[in-house]
C-alpha cells in the first residue's frame, strides 16, 4: 500500500513538472504556484480515488489549469481562508447553509454551500457542495464531492 501511494507521488510529481515545465515564476509567481498546487492536489486525489494512470494525468493536468487560474488571482491568505471554509461546511454546516469568508486585504471573497448529503451503499457519509469564489466582483463557480474517511477527515470524491 505505501509502495504504491509513493509510485502515485512520483507520477504526479512528473506529470505536473511537465505541465508547469513552462511556466516562470518571475512572470507571475501567484499563476506558478497555483497551476502547481492545483495539479498536485488534483492528482493526488485521483492518485486515492481511482489510482489509473490516466485518471492521474487528466486530474493532474485540469487541477492545474484551474489552479493556475484562481492561483493568478488568490494569494496564500485567500486560498487558506477558501480551504478553512470548505472544510467548515463540510464538517459543521446544515444541508442548503452557506458558509462564506472574505479577505479584507484583497476584497476576494468566496461561500461554500453544502447542497447535498448522503450515505453510500458502504456506509460512507458524503457531501456534494457549490464553492464560489469571487474575484473583482467576478465569481468563480465549482461543484464538488467529498466523502468522510475512517478517520474523519473529507476527502474529494471527484
Amino acid at each position: 500500500m505505501r509502495k504504491t501511494f509513493f509510485r502515485y507521488i512520483a507520477l504526479v510529481t512528473l506529470v505536473m513538472l511537465t505541465v508547469t515545465g513552462c511556466a516562470t515564476m518571475e512572470a507571475n509567481p501567484k499563476t506558478t504556484i497555483g497551476a502547481v498546487g492545483g495539479a498536485a492536489v488534483g492528482g493526488l486525489i485521483a492518485a486515492a480515488a481511482h489510482g489509473s494512470p490516466a485518471a492521474i494525468a487528466a486530474s493532474v493536468i485540469g487541477g492545474g489549469l484551474l489552479g493556475g487560474l484562481v492561483g493568478n488571482m488568490l494569494d496564500e491568505r485567500d486560498r487558506r481562508m477558501a480551504a478553512e471554509t470548505t472544510h467548515r461546511a463540510l464538517e459543521t454546516a446544515p444541508t442548503g447553509t452557506t458558509v462564506p469568508w472574505q479577505n479584507p486585504d484583497t476584497g476576494h471573497s468566496g461561500a461554500v454551500t453544502v447542497t447535498r448529503t448522503y450515505q453510500t451503499a458502504s456506509g460512507t457519509f458524503c457531501r456534494e457542495y457549490q464553492q464560489t469564489v469571487t474575484i473583482d466582483g467576478k465569481p468563480e463557480q465549482a461543484k464538488g464531492v467529498a466523502c468522510r474517511q475512517p478517520d474523519g477527515s473529507w476527502k474529494a470524491a471527484n
